[in-house]
Order: structure tokens, then sequence, then C-alpha cells
């Protein structure tokens, strides 16, 4: 099970609100901010999931190839709702919301890049 995510960001404030835009359309909402580090989670809560910062080593932040984090949703709608609030924040299209392969009955996805270049896709599965 996966503790927490960490995402690296050429520029956090940016990225910051990138993701506070598209966090919020799955129920996750900012939680800390430290200058560098911000943090998201379940609001009302005191756990982050989510955060983005710097790389620890002080070198600029790169997308990594191969790489993706997916993000479970509850509907199709907060699906498409994700990514059009990533495209409209910054992000860069990576495959519009629809059922993968195109036939599924059981997955509804959608894939976006965030500022920084970082691969993200929000998906729904019953």
């Amino acid at each position: 099970m996966i503790g927490y995510v960490t995402i690296g960001a050429l520029d956090s404030e940016v990225s910051g609100k990138f993701y506070d835009a598209v966090l919020s359309t799955i129920g996750l909402t900012r939680l800390m901010t430290d200058g560098k580090w911000i943090g998201w989670g379940v609001k009302g809560s005191n756990k982050c999931d989510i955060y983005v910062c710097p790389p620890f080593d002080g070198k600029p932040a790169s997308a990594g190839n191969g790489i993706m984090i997916a993000l479970r949703t509850k509907t199709q709608d907060e699906v498409r709702a994700a990514h059009a609030t990533a495209l409209k924040n910054g992000g860069m299209d990576e495959g519009a919301p629809g059922p993968r392969p195109a036939d599924s009955k059981d997955y509804f996805g959608a894939y976006m890049r965030d500022p920084t270049g970082n691969k993200i896709c929000i998906f729904w599965k019953p």
C-alpha cells in the first residue's frame, strides 16, 4: 500500500495552483504549505496523500519517462471534471476522458501532464 506520493516541481507555486484545481475535483484539498512543500489530502484530516516539492538533490525536477501517477475517482463525471480543470490550469492533454479500451465497461480514464511535465491519470473503475 502506498503511504503518500511526492511529485517533483520546477516551480512549487505554479504546480500548487494546478494541483489545487485538479485535486479539488476529486475531493482533495490543500492541507499544508511550507514555502517549498505543498500537501493535499481529505479535508478535515491531518494526513497528506500527495505532495509537490522541488527535488531534494537541488537539481531541476523533470518528468520521469514511464512514470505515471493514477488517482481513482468515484464517478466518470469526476474524471471529466479533473481533465477539463487540468487543461484550464496549465496542464497538457495526454488522452481525453473515455473508456480504455474503447469498448470497456470497467475502466474510464483521462491522462494529462502537470506544468512540470509529470504524467497523471484520473480514472474511475467500479
